[in-house]
C-alpha cells in the first residue's frame, strides 16, 4: 500500500486534503534530507477529516523550499482516500490510528490487514533510520484546548510534549495508535489541535514542528512542576449500538425508547474537573442500567465506578475530568463518546 518518495511532489504544498488523491496514489512516506541525521517523523491525515496536520506540514515545507532542512524529516500522509471524502475512514477500512504495532504495550492490536502490515513497515524503516522524535497531528470534534498526549512517563517525552502545550495527557488505551508504536524507539507525542480548519490550530502545529526540527537533542533532566499540567486517561466512554443518541430536547419533552438525551453542550465539560453528581443527560425510563460502555486501562468494565442513574438522570459517580467528548454522532459510532481523566501527581 505504501508509496515511498525522497522529494516533495509537485503540487503538494498547495493541495487541499480533498484533492490529495490527484497527487498521491495513497498512503505516502516522504523522506527528506537535512543537516542533522536521525529524522523527525511527522504523521498527518491518519484520520481523513483531520486536516490541520497537512496544512501545518505544508507551511513548514514552504519555509524550506530554498534552504536545507535543519534535520532530516520523514512525513507520513495517511488516509488519502478518506480525506477525499472528508471522512475519518471509509466504510470497510480500519481506523488508521488503531492499526500500529503495540510493541511494549501488549499484543491485542496485532493484525494482518494491509494497513497493519503498512504500519509495521513504517516502524521498521524508522527504527533503522534511528528516528529522533515523532509527532502525530490530530484534530477533534468537541470543544477542547490544544494539548499533547504521551504514552511513556519519561523526561524526554515531557520535554517534547510541553514544547506544544503545558497540558499533557498520559494514556495507554486505546491501543494501536501511532504514538504508542513510535514511543518504543524514540520520544513520541500526539498533538491535539482543536477543530480542523482553524488557522490558529495550523499555526500552532506548524510552529511546533518547526521548533522540533531545530532541536539538537531532548533533555533528560526532570521537567519543572510549574511547566506542565499532567493528566491520566483512565477510561474510554462509548455508547452501545442499541442505544439511541440525542443532544438536547427536541421540543416534545419526551425521551424515546432506548435513548440517552445528552446535554446539548456536553462538550463544554471537556477539561473541566467535575464533582460527583453532575448531570450529563437523561435516559429513557425503561433503561435501568447505565447505558454506556466504560472501559478502564485494564480493559475492564468501569461504568459503575464513573457513572450512576438517579431519577432518570445520567450523573457522574465520582470526581472526574472528561476529554474529547463530542456532539458528532458519526464519530461516536465510529470511535467513542470521549475519555475520562484524572489529574496525575508526578
Amino acid at each position: 500500500m505504501l508509496t515511498l518518495l525522497d522529494h516533495v511532489p509537485d503540487g503538494l504544498l498547495d493541495c487541499t486534503a480533498q484533492k490529495l488523491h490527484r497527487i498521491l496514489p495513497g498512503p505516502t512516506l516522504i523522506q527528506l534530507p537535512g543537516r542533522r541525521p536521525w529524522p523527525l517523523f511527522v504523521s498527518v491525515l491518519l484520520h481523513g477529516n483531520e486536516t490541520t496536520g497537512l496544512s501545518a506540514i505544508q507551511s513548514v515545507l514552504r519555509k524550506y523550499q530554498q534552504q536545507e532542512l535543519p534535520r532530516e524529516l520523514c512525513i507520513f500522509i495517511g488516509n488519502v482516500s478518506a480525506a477525499q471524502q472528508g471522512q475519518r475512514h471509509l466504510h470497510g477500512q480500519p481506523d488508521y490510528n488503531r492499526v500500529w504495532p503495540c510493541l511494549g504495550f501488549g499484543d491485542d492490536c496485532t493484525g494482518n490487514t494491509p494497513e497493519h502490515r503498512m504500519m509495521r513497515q513504517i516502524v521498521d524503516l524508522l527504527r533503522k533510520r534511528n528516528v529522533f522524535a515523532s509527532i502525530d497531528v490530530h484534530n477533534n470534534t468537541g470543544l477542547n484546548p490544544h494539548y499533547s498526549c504521551i504514552n511513556q512517563l519519561d523526561a524526554r517525552f515531557f520535554h517534547l510534549a510541553t514544547q506544544f502545550s503545558r497540558t499533557v495527557v498520559y494514556f495507554i488505551r486505546p491501543k494501536g495508535v501511532q504514538s504508542m508504536a513510535l514511543s518504543d524507539i524514540c520520544p513520541a507525542v500526539t498533538v491535539e489541535c482543536g477543530k480542523p480548519g482553524q488557522p490558529h490550530g495550523t499555526a500552532h502545529a506548524a510552529d511546533f514542528i518547526h521548533s522540533c526540527l531545530q532541536l539538537s537533542d531532548l533533555p533528560t533532566h526532570p521537567i519543572a512542576a510549574h511547566d506542565m499540567d499532567l493528566f491520566h486517561t483512565v477510561a474510554t466512554v462509548s455508547v452501545p449500538e442499541h442505544i439511541n443518541i440525542r443532544f438536547g430536547d427536541d421540543g416534545n419533552g419526551k425521551i424515546r425508547t432506548n435513548e440517552i438525551q445528552f446535554l446539548p453542550e456536553l462538550d463544554r465539560l471537556n477539561f473541566h474537573e467535575l464533582a460527583a453528581g453532575i448531570t450529563l443527560g437523561f435516559v429513557a425510563p425503561q433503561l435501568t442500567s447505565i447505558p454506556l460502555q466504560v472501559i478502564d486501562e485494564q480493559g475492564q468494565d468501569a461504568s459503575r465506578r464513573f457513572f450512576r442513574l438517579h431519577n432518570g438522570e445520567l450523573q457522574t459517580a465520582c470526581e472526574v475530568m472528561p476529554s474529547m467528548f463530542t456532539l458528532n454522532t458519526e464519530v461516536i459510532r465510529q470511535d467513542c463518546l470521549g475519555y475520562l481523566m484524572e489529574r496525575m501527581n508526578r
